[in-house]
């Protein structure tokens, strides 16, 4: 995949600094191996490291337009960019180059900001208008958030990057935390949300573009949502492994070598079954396991990997404090708790020595309802129905009560479950999805801390997701708050960190767009 970063000045007289825009393109060096561009004009600079995946001699960016007025920077598949070529060359558009992205500035000279609803593919982008006196930026980030990007606004101008590091290379920006993102970091295992752990950079939300001139702040609208009417309809088997055939096969579009992560799971086993029904070679596919068979899933991948014919390579993970304490901070920027960070990383660096572009079977869960916690959530909501307003006073004096018995046996765990049932929907839900307690999370910090952390509350967030639908059911509240929440900024960042940082393209197939809108939720 790529990194991308750039800088617009709001004074049209001034010039990017070269050193600086430099320093903030290398921070990003690990993200695109390939090749490294600067590309200084007028008040704007633009930097971008490459893995090359498609056009590998000429898919270089920034990518012009027939005119060289207008610039794009992707760190993007595009996987319906042929037929988007085959109707902009109709439309009197010339090529100069085989690359997916050269379409995005083709649709840009056509719709402007709605290009986005044109594109298929997981991106980030930045286009930068040079046909007016003050030049325009437009920023836009895919549907479910696959693909990161950051941005900051100051006095100077508009800044951005593929990871808040590219920023912090700069110099403009202080390497300060926000104190709520520490109490977010707490709560829920992650910092999420349109603002990042730094102060005074923020991050683009999923199915978003920013517009921005100088003389104007900046302006972010959502381009696209799940319905939040929850309309939705059932689907055959039949017709399932057809629309997973369908996307799978535009996710095999790449001029380099292609695999996928194989786990004991059913998404991925999906994944890599609809693969080897497509290819005449046998597929290259990746599985990290564990010495402690509770956890080890390495036999079910392995008799996966025969049936279907793939080359399985296999890994047991091992210890490794360095690991975790130094390597994959850097390389995720902000503080992140998922338990399978290490696995992520050490099965994309290992994907990595036999392939560039790894498809996963990330998104299976959300798209159909796979957590368990979706069973307990709609568990509880029953019971909270038939025992009524006493019996969930009952239920919460207890729940108060009953210690915390995280060590015991799962019948015996029942504080989160009394605690529950007390409480409503969408704060039993929070509850079960959250690692502390607000009150618990505050504890941990310091006073002066606390103190500046006032009253924010991560809960918040989650429930304006939470209730936005209308006249649905609770498990569509609870998908769709997930689909807002914990898929983009916990489950999508920590696969795009750990595979970016050895230069692995990761695809997840189950996220394509028109899959999701056909399924999700079911």
């Amino acid at each position: 995949m790529c990194g991308l970063t750039g800088i617009a000045l709001a004074d049209p007289r001034g010039r990017v600094d070269r050193d600086r825009l430099a320093a903030m393109t290398r921070a990003l060096a690990h993200r695109g191996p390939d090749d490294e561009e600067l590309y200084l004009r007028a008040n704007v600079g633009l930097g971008f490291r490459r893995v090359s995946i498609i056009d590998l001699a000429g898919g270089k960016q920034p990518i012009l337009n027939e005119t060289s007025d207008i610039a794009v920077l992707a760190n993007a598949e595009i996987y319906n960019y042929r037929k988007l070529r085959q109707e902009l060359l109709l439309r009197g558009h010339s090529f100069r180059t085989g690359s997916d992205v050269e379409s995005i500035v083709h649709l840009y000279e056509d719709k402007g900001a709605l290009l986005v609803d044109d594109l298929v593919g997981m991106f980030a982008l930045a286009v930068v208008d040079f046909r007016s006196e003050l030049p325009r930026v437009l920023l836009a980030r895919d549907r479910l958030g696959i693909k990161p990007l950051y941005w900051a606004e100051t006095k100077a101008g508009l800044w951005w990057g593929s990871e808040p590091k590219a920023l912090l290379a700069s110099g403009a920006f202080a390497r300060e935390l926000a104190p709520r993102a520490l109490l977010d970091y707490f709560v829920q295992g992650y910092v999420g949300g349109e603002h990042s752990a730094w102060v005074g950079i923020e991050r683009l939300p999923p199915g978003c573009v920013l517009e921005w001139r100088p003389g104007a702040p900046a302006s972010v609208r959502r381009y696209w949502d799940l319905p939040a009417d929850g309309l939705r309809g059932r689907a055959s088997d039949g017709e399932v492994l057809e629309w997973l055939d369908r996307v799978v096969a535009d996710h095999l579009v790449a001029d380099v070598p292609l695999g996928a992560f194989l786990s004991g799971g059913i998404d991925s086993t999906a994944v890599v079954s609809s693969m080897a029904a497509a290819s005449a070679r046998p597929i290259v596919a990746c599985s990290v396991g564990f010495r402690e068979k509770s956890h080890d899933e390495l036999g079910l991948a392995r008799a996966t990997a025969a049936r279907l014919g793939a080359e399985l390579h296999t890994r047991v993970l091992e210890p490794d404090p360095a690991l975790a304490l130094h390597t994959l901070p850097w390389f995720f920027d902000e503080p992140h708790a998922d338990p399978s960070n290490v696995p992520t990383y050490v099965v994309s660096r290992m994907a990595r020595e036999h392939v560039t572009v790894a498809l996963s079977g990330d998104g299976g869960d959300e798209v159909f309802a796979g957590y368990r916690r979706y069973v307990h959530d709609e568990a509880e909501r029953a019971v909270r129905a038939r025992i009524g307003t006493g019996g969930r006073q009952l239920a919460g004096s207890l729940g108060r009560l009953y210690p915390k018995l995280d060590w015991a046996p799962q019948p015996l765990r029942a504080k989160t479950f009394l605690c529950n049932l007390a409480a409503d929907p969408a704060r039993a839900y929070w509850q079960s999805v959250s690692q502390l307690s607000r009150e618990q999370a505050l504890a941990l910090l310091a006073p002066a801390v606390r103190e500046l952390v006032g009253s924010h509350d991560p809960f918040d967030a989650f429930a304006e997701h939470y209730h936005r639908p209308r006249n649905v059911d609770a498990l569509y509240r609870a998908q769709y708050a997930d689909f807002h929440t914990n898929l983009p900024d916990r489950i999508l960042a920590k696969v795009d960190r750990a595979s970016m940082a050895v230069s692995l393209e990761a695809r997840p197939p189950l996220l394509d767009h028109r899959f999701v809108e056909r399924f999700a939720p079911l």
